[in-house]
């Protein structure tokens, strides 16, 4: 094998593998760890009102959620998610609800608490498209 070829082959490859980290539903990268699912909000609405033991969680930052969450939403900034398991979420295998603002930093909580290993999260954007009951 010439080198060209070696060279043309092995970009490929590369090319082949990064496309695997996108979503099919999505244009956002995935990572190789675990994975969420993307509801829309009229899907978030019926999960919420099941009474199956999910969490809502709000990933925006406290002066944000001051200003007016979802009831029952729980505050757990997304910059405050790390690699360690959130107190607040003991089981992983808990049904978690995710939103933000307007949807970026509830995908990015998602996936790093996919992560972390929790099995059963659905994240459903941001609050400015959310047209339920907001609280103060």
């Amino acid at each position: 094998m010439t080198l060209k070829r070696f060279i043309a082959a092995l970009v490929s490859a590369v090319l082949l593998l990064a496309g695997c980290m996108f979503s099919k539903d999505e244009d956002e990268p995935r990572s190789a760890g675990g994975s969420y699912t993307h509801i829309n909000q009229e899907t978030a609405k019926e999960m919420m009102a099941k009474d199956d033991g999910h969490v809502i969680v709000d990933v925006r930052r406290q002066l944000e959620y001051d200003e007016g969450h979802i009831p029952g939403a729980i505050l757990i900034p997304n910059e405050s998610i790390g690699t360690e398991k959130p107190a607040e979420l003991p089981d992983l295998g808990q049904i978690i609800l995710v939103y933000c603002r307007s949807g970026s930093r509830s995908r990015n909580a998602a996936q790093k608490l996919a992560d972390m290993g929790y099995t059963n999260i659905y994240e459903f954007g941001g609050i400015l498209d959310w047209t339920g009951e907001i609280e103060k």
